[in-house]
């Protein structure tokens, strides 16, 4: 995360037998600065995103632990119908509308019931846990999004997202995920074609090293090692974003790489790229009898029923399973007749529809389960051990007052321009897309366009 100026001469490098100008040579200053500014300066936020990201990596368990009273039951010999289940999280919140209910998927588990009331935060319900067995509601929680947190985890996640500071707080998350690639692949190029007498010391840190050498080995093999999974989390990370992923969801529109949803309206199988609310509706055949709709069109749980989201307009059943192998299918259930009017299949999404549905449940811990959050933890710990160890060498290599020492300026003159054009165009067009990053970087280079200045006018006084 820091500069390796002072380190580039260490002798574990074995002396280049000729001084040949290269692509590489010429580059290099330009990657080190680089690398240096903006693992100084941008470092902070990726701080912060991998500690909360760190928490959210363990909110599945908290979320299973604080609240195992609600999201479980003793396991009966048989269930209520589905109906009455409904029926008794209506009576418990008798000024609240149902939305959807999410039958318990395996024994021992209760059933969610959803109601929308008034005066709850936007994009929460109450889930109603009902006991499957008994009818007995066992406690009622804010249940937050799609994914339905529940208060800790959505508490976590809102950390991890934008610090509870509201819209605002989210340009912290934007600009680590826009920097996070960048400091990545900077360093993952400079410690790759760092000259080294033992190869092995690419992916292994240098025991016998000491000093500076020993904490810029540990750096460069740890980032090594992370780097695949920082790029992936930068990535999906983005999607997320406020500037930047608006910019993403036009380019995918661009490509028609939308994810399809299905046609509740009524009519034959369609895709489009909007999703409809779900509000109350009339309760037509009755949600047994949807159920069993879904059932015969081979849905299974867990699964998510949503009532009709106006009047005349269906059932939506959905497959909420998004651990691998993913199960998402979803149909449309005519609230009058019982029939399925509309089906949509996993299976159907186009390639790139699936690699993001699959990108975003990944960064969420979802897509492997446990064995997803543990490697999310992995690379939160590594991401926190590079910050650090970045920090450590640039404290060490700081002189007694001052910012530091990064690498020495004016290392863009000895670019050629037929390379040096389009690193400036894919810059400015990087900039563009990622309006943080453009932003933060012209900031950088202002920045030290004036420290030039004032050395220069510094020397000549």
């Amino acid at each position: 995360m820091t500069s390796t100026a002072d380190v580039g001469n260490s002798v574990d490098h074995v002396p280049a037998p000729s001084r040949e100008r290269t692509a590489w040579a010429a580059l290099r200053p330009l990657v080190l600065r680089l690398h240096f500014y903006a693992g100084v300066l941008i470092a902070p936020f990726l701080l912060v995103a991998a500690c909360t990201g760190l928490m959210y990596a363990a909110s599945y368990q908290i979320e299973e632990v604080v609240y195992q009273h609600e999201l479980t039951a003793p396991a009966g010999k048989t269930s209520l119908p589905l109906s009455a289940q409904v029926a008794a999280a209506r009576a418990a919140h008798p000024q609240g509308t149902v939305t959807a209910v999410r039958p318990g998927a395996e024994p021992g588990q209760t059933t969610r019931v959803l109601v929308n009331q008034p005066g709850l935060p936007e994009s929460t319900q109450l889930a109603v846990f009902v006991d499957p067995s008994t009818g007995q509601v066992r406690g009622t929680l804010e249940s937050y999004g799609s994914s339905g947190a529940l208060p800790v985890r959505a508490w976590i996640s809102t950390l991890h997202r934008q610090l509870h500071l509201g819209e605002p707080g989210r340009i912290y998350s934007e600009l680590a995920a826009s920097w996070l690639w960048v400091v990545a692949l900077g360093g993952l190029v400079l410690w790759v074609a760092r000259r080294r007498r033992n190869r092995r010391h690419l992916i292994v840190p240098d025991r016998a090293a000491g000093g500076l050498r020993r904490t810029l080995s540990w750096h460069g093999s740890v980032g090594l090692w992370a780097v695949l999974g920082l790029l992936f989390l930068s990535a999906t990370g983005l999607t997320w974003s406020k500037y930047a992923g608006a910019n993403v969801d036009e380019l995918r529109a661009a490509l028609d790489w939308t994810t399809p949803s299905i046609d509740v309206s009524g009519g034959d199988h369609a895709a489009h790229t909007a999703t409809p609310g779900h509000h109350a509706g009339g309760a037509g055949v009755g949600v047994d009898r949807v159920a069993q709709a879904a059932a015969a069109k081979g849905l299974s749980g867990p699964l998510e029923i949503a009532w009709p989201a106006k009047s005349g307009a269906p059932y939506l059943v959905k497959e909420i399973d998004k651990t691998a192998p993913t199960r998402l299918d979803q149909v449309a259930v005519d609230a009058a007749t019982g029939q399925v009017t509309a089906e949509l299949r996993f299976a159907d999404y186009s390639l790139a529809a699936k690699l993001a549905r699959w990108g975003i449940d990944g960064h969420m811990g979802l897509l492997f389960g446990l064995v997803n959050q543990i490697l999310l933890a992995a690379l939160a710990i590594g991401l926190i051990t590079l910050i650090v160890l970045g920090y450590r060498m640039w404290w060490r290599r700081r002189p007694t007052r001052g910012f530091g020492k990064p690498y020495p300026r004016g290392g863009w003159r000895n670019v050629p321009w037929a390379l040096l054009a389009p690193l400036a165009l894919l810059a400015v067009a990087v900039g563009i897309f990622l309006p943080l990053m453009g932003i933060s970087l012209a900031a950088f280079l202002g920045v030290d366009v004036l420290l030039g200045l004032r050395a220069r006018l510094g020397a000549q006084a």
